[in-house]
């Protein structure tokens, strides 16, 4: 039995926070955040949508496409670094209940922008080893409940969004995921960091007091670590499948920042009509930012079936993956 990328879906909230809203919040420009980053808009959830609000509305979209029914899912994973609740429940279990889904696993991974690519890898060894058929994974963040709106470092790079597919169990080997490659180097664990309400600096007036309970970032060195290592993960993926950059159909990075976008494309020797960017639009979006930009392929109509994906994403942990995806829709 092979697992194979049946459908995709996403979900975008309509509020839009532009380089020129944040002008007027902290010391920056929109030349500036376009020239460093590539972005010019993030979508913001409203103040009572959570996470597990917006991975339901991209999971009926993936279900729908996929021509199932909730009651036919028999897994769900969900990425997250920004959960509707602190410990428990996972935001996966919000997920199945609101979908009307119960009496099926359901969990939480943590591995930041590496997140999708981790859910990927488990829905494909929960289906090959015969313990599941139809696996709901989904990468959901409100990073706006996260992000220190006045560190002008952090703020200008991330937005919230969604996205989901199912990933289903098939006895046909052309349609069937190729690789995945996922791995982490803890040593690099203060690049990329919410340092506080954790066990290690538990909630206190003083932790709130120095913003510790927000996203923290060492721009410069994740840069180059991140560049490094996504180029070096992609190329081993390939040479380990034999497979060429020219046969693949759509490169599908982390939506993290255009210049390291385009620094790894360029190493690989991609065309610019197989890079996938949406960062100007969607900004940065963790876990969600793959699903979001494989869905805005989908919906141009340029993702057809056969179509190969490579993805690839490197986050906070730090954490990367990579992975071979033919796009195998059943209808």
């Amino acid at each position: 039995m092979y697992a194979a990328f049946r459908s995709i879906g996403s979900y975008v909230p309509q509020n839009i926070l532009t380089n020129h809203d944040l002008e007027k919040m902290v010391d920056t420009s929109d030349e500036w955040i376009t020239k460093r980053t590539g972005i010019k808009t993030r979508h913001i959830a409203d103040k009572d949508e959570t996470t597990s609000d917006m991975g339901v509305k991209a999971a009926q979209k993936a279900i729908e496409r996929a021509a199932l029914k909730p009651q036919d899912i028999d897994m769900i994973v969900c990425a997250t670094i920004s959960p509707d609740y602190f410990c428990m429940p996972s935001t996966a279990c919000m997920i199945a209940k609101k979908l009307d889904i119960a009496n099926i696993p359901a969990f939480d991974i943590s591995a930041a922008c590496s997140g999708f690519i981790y859910a990927l890898a488990t829905a494909k060894a929960f289906i090959e080893s015969g313990m599941a058929k139809n696996v709901l994974i989904v990468g959901s963040e409100k990073l706006s409940a996260i992000v220190d709106y006045s560190d002008r470092t952090t703020c200008i790079l991330f937005g919230d969004g969604a996205g989901a597919a199912i990933i289903g169990a098939t006895d046909k080997k052309e349609e069937a995921i190729i690789d995945v490659n996922i791995a982490a180097d803890g040593k690099y664990y203060d690049f990329l960091i919410t340092p506080g309400c954790g066990t290690n600096k538990p909630c206190s007036e003083e932790v709130l007091k120095e913003r510790e309970c927000f996203i923290k970032m060492k721009g410069n060195e994740t840069f180059k670590v991140a560049v490094k290592t996504l180029t070096n993960d992609v190329n081993e993926i390939l040479e380990k499948n034999r497979i060429s950059s020219d046969d693949i159909t759509y490169f599908v990075p982390h939506q993290a920042n255009y210049r390291i976008l385009n620094a790894v494309a360029s190493a690989l020797k991609l065309r610019d009509d197989q890079l996938v960017m949406t960062v100007s639009k969607y900004g940065n979006t963790s876990s969600a930012s793959i699903p979001m930009a494989i869905n805005d392929i989908y919906e141009e109509g340029r993702l057809k079936k056969g179509d190969l994906l490579l993805l690839d994403a490197f986050g906070g942990g730090f954490t990367w993956g990579s992975a071979l995806v033919p796009f195998s829709p059943q209808n």
